[in-house]
């Protein structure tokens, strides 16, 4: 999945959808990790999430994700040369990432992205770079409901027309990110159900 077509009219897109949920999703546990000293954001887009990322660990020095350079760009103008932040131009699948480095991961609206098949690697690889005691933050869609079947369904047709995106349902990752050695310590689920925002730690 790549971005950069529709990166600059993501945000507008975005709240025209969904208003300010998910951005109220992107903030909900963030001050679960005020204390992160080094934090994974993988897929975080456009930088809106960074900004409030930044303002909430104001010691973490960050390194941010994505396959985008258009999102990349976007991040860098919202943040400016702020040193703290370290831009990956990178599919999450083969970055090289550092062993139990991180004491905060974040992953908004990005596991969906991933099938059953890719999803459960990737956290894996994930898990691998979190420190001990480290928080993971997700922020995700849910298909329980017919409603929201039919808006998750829309939504990747959306995507794969305007980004190439594969992937045709939402990926079971709670099951992996539990394998991998998390507990969901919190849950909040909004907008009806078709939202849910978690806090992870690792056991």
């Amino acid at each position: 999945m790549n971005c950069d077509r529709i990166a600059r009219w993501y945000a507008l897109l975005e709240h025209a959808a969904f208003g300010w949920a998910l951005e109220r999703c992107r903030t909900r546990y963030l001050p679960e990790i005020t204390c992160a000293r080094r934090i994974l954001a993988l897929g975080d887009g456009d930088g809106r999430a960074l900004v409030a990322l930044l303002k909430a660990c104001p010691d973490a020095q960050i390194d941010y994700v994505d396959l985008s350079a258009q999102m990349l760009a976007l991040a860098r103008q919202r943040t400016g040369a702020n040193p703290r932040v370290t831009f990956l131009q990178a599919d999450a699948r083969m970055v090289p990432l550092p062993d139990q480095a991180y004491d905060a991961i974040i992953t908004h609206f990005f596991l969906d992205c991933f099938d059953d098949q890719n999803a459960p690697h990737l956290i894996d690889r994930v898990a691998q770079a979190a420190a001990p005691n480290a928080r993971w933050i997700v922020s995700e869609f849910r298909a329980e409901q017919w409603w929201s079947r039919a808006v998750v369904r829309t939504l990747y047709l959306l995507f794969k027309l305007t980004t190439s995106l594969q992937t045709r349902r939402l990926p079971g990752y709670s099951r992996s990110v539990h394998a991998a050695g998390f507990h969901c310590s919190q849950r909040e689920t909004s907008a009806g159900g078709l939202l849910v925002s978690e806090l992870w730690v690792r056991r």
